[in-house]
């Protein structure tokens, strides 16, 4: 099954096209990461897919119907989304925080009032913040701050799952942390994950198929230890080197050594 469909999607601002017919089908239960330089697309590609961002021409389809057809709030039931900032107000607290994923589910009326909701529970205690749930966010450190941006984003209880940089500002504990929690979520809950990410290693790591994008077209799609390779560094990064893939405690993992 195919919950998202990108068919010959053109985005143009202004005079510049930044997508120029991108083909895309994300298969439900996977991991899918975008690839590609700075300006390649990949952000724009997912504000499409979200339903954030209508295309020049072209179409999305959510569940085989367009997407531009389907009302916000039920977009927001089917897909979330964690984009690379999210803002607050200073003195809300975690759990009032994540409480607002909470608003296509329960409307403006049911959002009245500190109700407790088992889906805010279960956001809160599975990305690991419940301790902090009474805390004001202003004082949490970047990566639980991440942490809490994420819940918000499960709270939605939507299967489909989009991250736009997630590691954006993490140092690599924190970076590890974040991806090692959305794959065990990804497979506790049998979600669809679609990433942006820059580090070619992590995405080799985490998903199950990678799309790297180039002049605003697919350039690459399949999974990583098959398209990662020295031809996708020259490609797409304009990177001489070689790429190694290798196996330790049983984990195939890839190794960027440039020339």
């Amino acid at each position: 099954m195919t919950p998202l469909r990108a068919e010959r999607v053109h985005v143009r601002f202004g005079e510049h096209e930044v997508l120029k017919g991108v083909d895309l089908a994300v298969r439900e239960g996977e991991w899918l990461s975008l690839l590609g330089r700075n300006g390649s697309g990949k952000t724009t590609l997912l504000r499409v897919l979200a339903g954030l961002l209508t295309p020049s021409s072209g179409r999305v389809l959510l569940d085989g119907g367009p997407l531009d057809r389907v009302p916000r709030r039920a977009v927001a039931r089917r897909i979330a989304l964690l984009p690379q900032s999210t803002p607050y107000v200073r003195g809300l607290t975690v759990r009032q925080f994540v409480r607002q994923g909470r608003y296509a589910a329960r409307g403006p009326l049911g959002m009245l009032g500190e109700v407790d909701d088992p889906r805010v529970r279960e956001a809160l205690r599975d990305t690991g913040v419940e301790q902090w749930a009474d805390t004001p966010l202003e004082r949490l450190s970047g990566g639980q701050r991440q942490r809490v941006r994420l819940a918000l984003a499960l709270a939605q209880d939507a299967p489909v799952l989009l991250l736009d940089e997630p590691t954006t500002y993490l140092d690599i504990r924190h970076q590890y942390e974040v991806l090692n929690l959305v794959r065990d979520l990804q497979r506790e809950r049998g979600l669809t994950v679609v990433s942006v990410l820059h580090d070619l290693a992590q995405a080799a790591r985490y998903s199950d198929r990678v799309v790297a994008l180039l002049d605003g077209v697919v350039h690459v799609d399949g999974a990583p230890s098959e398209v990662v390779d020295a031809v996708l560094l020259r490609e797409v990064y304009d990177v001489a080197g070689s790429v190694l893939w290798i196996t330790t405690n049983g984990v195939l993992k890839m190794v960027v050594v440039p020339d």
